[in-house]
C-alpha cells in the first residue's frame, strides 16, 4: 500500500504539487498531456516537465504553456509578470464578487464555470472529483474571505489557463498515483506582503490562512509568499492534520522545484513514498490517554465516577491502579483510553466526575487484533466465545460470563474443556 509524505522544504505551490510528482513518476508525463487536452479551458495547454539543479538539490520543475499565446507567454511559474509572487509562482489569490461580470473574462472565471466545464469534459470520473474537490476547497476558502457562498465565488489569478491546467494536472495524478494515504510536514507561512491584482495582501494570503487551518505550520525565518493558495487547497482536500505512526518503508524521493530562489534553502517540494507493511491480523489507529493521580476522593465515589466514565460517549477503557504519592500517600492512578475525537469530551468528563485538578494528555498507536463472536450449544444453552485473529493462527477464549451460573472452580473448569472441544469441531482453523 502506497503512502505519500510531502515536505515542503521551500513551500507549496500547484506547479511544485504536479512537478514533485512528475519527478517521482516520469512515466505519466505523456499521458498528462493527453489528459489536458479533454477539459475545456486548457484544452489547447501544453505540459512540460523540465530537470531542474539549484546547486543543492536535483529534481524537476512543471511549465505549460498555451499555443495561442506563443513561446513568450510559456507559464514558467515564476516568469516576471505582475504579481511578483516570491516564491517562484502566480500568487493565486481570487476574489469573490458578481460572477456575471466576469464569466468570459481571460483572469476572472467563476466557480461555477469550472465546475461546469470539468463536468462535461472527457476527463475520467476520478479526475474530475479529484479536481472538483480542490477547487471546492479554493471556492470554500474564498467564501468565508469574502462572505460569499461557495457557489457564488469568482476566481481572479486561478481561473487564468495555467492554474486551472495545474489543478487539472494535480487531480489527473493523484488518481495514478492511487496513494492511500497523504501527509504532510510542518508547514512554512512566510511573511511580507504579495501583490495581487487588487493590491497587497499580507502573507499568508487570506484564503490561504483559512485552508491550512489545523495544520502544523512553522516560521523558519524566511520571508515571500511560501504557500499559494492553490497549494493549500491541494493539502486540505489531501492531507489529513495528523497521522498515527505506523511501520512503513521508504521506497523513493522526489523533488519539485518552484523557479524562484530563497535564501539558504532550496525552493522544492520533497515527495517521500512509502509502502505501508500490512499485517492482516493487525490494526492500528490512533488512541487518545488521559492520566492523572487522585488522592483526595474516597474509594466508593471513585468507583461511581469510573462507572460513569465507562458509559461515557468516545470512552474505550478505563484503568485504575494503587499508586504511592508525595509524602508516602496513596493514591489512585486513573488511565482512559479514548477516540481522539472525543478526547475533550472525555476530559471534561473527567474533571466533573473526580476530584483531580490537572490531567496529562497524549496520542498513542494502538494495534489491536481482530476478533468475531462465535457460539457453541450444549445442553439447551448457547455458549459464547471471542475468536482473535493473530499472526500464527487464530485462538479462541471464552466469555467469561457465560459461566456464571455454573458453581464451583473444577465444575467451571470442566464445562470449558468440554466447550471448547465442541468449539474446535465446529471450526477446525482454532489452535
Amino acid at each position: 500500500m502506497l503512502e505519500i509524505h510531502l515536505d515542503p522544504v521551500g513551500g507549496i505551490a500547484g506547479d511544485m504539487f504536479v512537478a514533485a510528482l512528475l519527478d517521482f513518476r516520469p512515466d505519466l508525463q505523456e499521458g498528462l498531456q493527453a489528459a489536458l487536452k479533454l477539459c475545456p479551458l486548457i484544452e489547447r495547454v501544453d505540459c512540460a516537465l523540465v530537470a531542474h539543479n539549484d546547486g543543492i538539490l536535483t529534481g524537476s520543475r512543471f511549465t505549460v504553456r498555451h499555443r495561442d499565446h506563443g513561446p513568450d507567454h510559456a507559464h514558467d511559474h515564476g516568469h516576471g509578470d505582475h504579481h511578483h509572487h516570491d516564491h517562484g509562482h502566480h500568487h493565486h489569490e481570487h476574489e469573490a464578487h458578481d460572477h456575471e461580470a466576469d464569466d468570459h473574462t481571460h483572469d476572472h472565471v467563476a466557480w461555477r464555470t469550472i465546475r461546469d466545464a470539468l463536468a462535461r469534459s472527457s476527463l475520467d470520473a476520478e479526475t474530475i472529483r479529484h479536481a472538483t474537490g480542490i477547487f471546492g476547497k479554493l471556492a470554500e476558502a474564498e467564501g468565508r474571505v469574502h462572505g460569499k457562498a461557495p457557489g457564488d465565488v469568482t476566481f481572479h489569478e486561478v481561473g487564468a489557463w495555467d492554474s486551472i491546467a495545474d489543478i487539472v494536472a494535480a487531480g489527473w495524478l493523484i488518481g495514478r498515483i492511487g496513494a492511500t494515504g497523504w501527509t504532510v510536514g510542518p508547514i512554512p507561512l512566510g511573511s511580507g506582503r504579495v501583490r495581487t491584482a487588487h493590491g497587497l495582501l499580507p502573507v499568508p494570503a487570506p484564503a490561504t490562512v483559512h485552508l491550512l487551518e489545523g495544520f502544523d505550520v512553522i516560521d523558519d525565518g524566511i520571508a515571500g509568499e511560501r504557500v499559494t493558495p492553490t497549494g493549500a487547497a491541494i493539502l486540505a482536500y489531501l492531507c489529513g492534520k495528523s497521522a498515527a505512526p505506523r511501520r512503513r518503508i521508504l521506497k523513493a524521493s522526489s523533488h519539485g522545484f518552484g523557479s524562484k530562489r530563497l535564501p539558504g534553502v532550496s525552493n522544492c517540494l520533497r515527495l517521500l513514498a512509502f509502502e505501508r507493511l500490512e499485517n492482516p491480523a493487525i490494526s492500528e489507529e490512533a488512541i487518545a490517554v488521559l492520566e492523572c493521580e487522585i488522592d483526595d476522593q474516597t474509594g466508593e465515589d471513585i468507583a461511581q465516577a469510573i462507572d460513569r466514565l465507562r458509559r461515557q460517549g468516545g470512552v474505550r477503557d478505563v484503568i485504575q491502579a494503587p499508586v504511592f504519592g508525595k509524602k508516602g500517600r496513596m493514591m489512585t492512578h486513573l488511565r482512559v483510553l479514548a477516540d481522539p475525537a472525543a478526547k475533550q469530551e472525555v476530559a471534561n468528563a473527567i474533571l466533573d466526575e473526580t476530584t483531580t485538578i490537572g490531567l496529562r494528555l497524549s496520542t498513542a498507536a494502538r494495534m489491536t487484533l481482530r476478533r468475531e463472536k462465535e457460539t457453541v450449544e450444549h445442553g439447551g444453552q448457547v455458549y459464547a466465545f471471542k475468536v482473535v485473529e493473530r499472526p500464527s493462527g487464530r485462538s479462541a477464549k471464552l466469555e467469561s460470563d457465560t459461566l456464571a451460573e455454573t458453581s464451583g472452580a473444577a465444575a467451571r473448569n470442566g464445562l470449558r474443556r468440554l466447550l471448547e472441544g465442541l468449539l474446535r469441531q465446529k471450526r477446525g482453523d482454532l489452535l
